[in-house]
């Protein structure tokens, strides 16, 4: 049987590729929404209430909407929202570290990793380099450098019992032999991107996991892929934007992609952060406006889904268990770490049925709490009926996760609905 086409688990695959860092995920991002049309709306600069397609990026976070000429100042706001960071191991500002020969490099957890997924794999480094003068300079050693290796089972004879791990001591990554010298990882990377090094004054970099996306299965019918939390949601997104943008049905479709979701969204750039609601008071025609166009506006939150585990049925509630290839899943809980109520759940059942895409509930076991999104976030500050989706995910938070082929295609498609519904 021949694998199945899937024109969306391809872009995906590349769009991931290109994404190592929320950094470089804004910077595809804005490359795809240029060569659409879009134009950045600068934030130190007047605002532009014109109509077509708009983007404000700070750091790692990005904001699109497409103004139609149907549209005007109070008009509803349909939002996609959805973040741009993965759980990674994130590079301490004196990283220069080792012992016994070997060179290694300092790193600390950045949110809640599966540590021993990132075990003997070959790994890059990107990010970004702050210089003296106030630019950034991205970087990114996309080819084997750093490897976090695990103890010969001849030394813990007792690891396959149980894998303890101490993430100050145990997460190291090598990256060399020979003595330690400090400066060393920053000369490296300024060479890389050829700048002095006496130039970086700081940086922000993490590792990432170097083995290509690849369809899985006898029919091609999965997708192994590392940062699909959360950047299948930010593809998505960025789909249903431009889908949305061309159906000019009166509403104003957003996009916004927020980083640090996995560190729980208290920062300036986001989901707790002041920047949607700043742009949403503006399309909205400004603060004193903004209460009647959010009470017509609706945010699709957007976040991926534990797929049910094969080998820990268990874990799951054995009535909601999410499905790969069975489409995006409505998340629910009673106790609104998923913002989803009933008219939100209409308007995705409506959105999902217009668009001709199948879609399915989860609801976490009683016994296993679930995580949560930037939904209640989003709902809280904003008092904007929010609802919760996202595709299943399997070995969500690893350096590789899976997904169904053809969820990728439907979630944008869902997504592109519901951000052009004016009812």
């Amino acid at each position: 049987m021949s694998p199945r086409d899937s024109s969306a688990a391809r872009d995906l695959a590349d769009f991931v590729s290109a994404s190592p860092t929320p950094y470089h995920a804004v910077a595809e991002s804005v490359r795809r929404l240029r060569e659409s049309g879009f134009t950045e709306q600068v934030e130190t600069e007047d605002w532009d209430a014109s109509p077509g397609g708009r983007f404000l990026v700070r750091d790692g976070t990005l904001l699109a909407w497409h103004v139609g000429d149907g549209a005007r100042p109070g008009s509803p706001l349909r939002i996609f929202a959805a973040h741009t960071d993965s759980p990674t191991l994130k590079v301490k500002p004196r990283p220069d570290t080792g012992a016994a020969g070997w060179r290694q490099v300092a790193v600390e957890v950045y949110g809640g990793a599966l540590w021993n997924s990132w075990l003997d794999r070959d790994l890059g480094l990107a990010g970004r380099l702050a210089l003296f003068d106030g630019t950034v300079v991205p970087v990114n050693v996309d080819r084997p450098l750093l490897r976090v290796p695990q103890l010969a089972i001849h030394l813990d004879r007792q690891v396959n019992q149980g894998l303890t791990l101490d993430s100050q001591q145990h997460l190291l990554p090598i990256w060399g032999i020979g003595d330690v010298r400090e400066g060393d990882l920053v000369e490296f990377l300024a060479a890389e991107v050829g700048i002095d090094p006496r130039q970086v004054a700081a940086h922000d970099l993490v590792v990432h996991d170097l083995t290509p996306p690849a369809r899985l299965g006898r029919e091609g019918e999965l997708l192994a892929c590392p940062r699909l939390d959360n950047l299948a949601s930010v593809h998505a997104g960025l789909a249903a934007l431009l889908a949305a943008s061309r159906s000019n049905t009166g509403v104003v479709p957003v996009f916004v992609g927020f980083d640090h979701e996995e560190i729980g969204s208290g920062t300036a750039t986001g989901a707790a952060g002041p920047l949607l609601e700043t742009l949403l008071t503006r399309l909205a025609g400004g603060f004193d406006a903004r209460a009647r166009a959010f009470a017509a506006s609706r945010c699709l939150s957007v976040d991926v889904t534990h797929a049910a585990h094969p080998n820990y049925l268990e874990r799951h509630d054995p009535g909601h268990r999410s499905i790969p290839n069975g489409g995006p899943t409505l998340k629910v809980n009673a106790n609104q770490r998923y913002a989803t109520d009933a008219p939100g759940a209409a308007a995705w059942q409506r959105a999902c049925r217009g668009a001709g895409v199948p879609t399915q509930f989860f609801v976490g076991k009683n016994t296993v709490p679930c995580g949560t999104t930037v939904g209640p976030i989003v709902a809280t500050r904003l008092g904007i009926r929010t609802v919760d989706v996202g595709i299943p995910v399997l070995s969500m938070h690893s350096a590789r996760e899976l997904c169904g082929v053809d969820d990728p295609g439907h979630l944008a498609a869902a997504g592109a609905a519901f951000l052009a519904d004016p009812s």
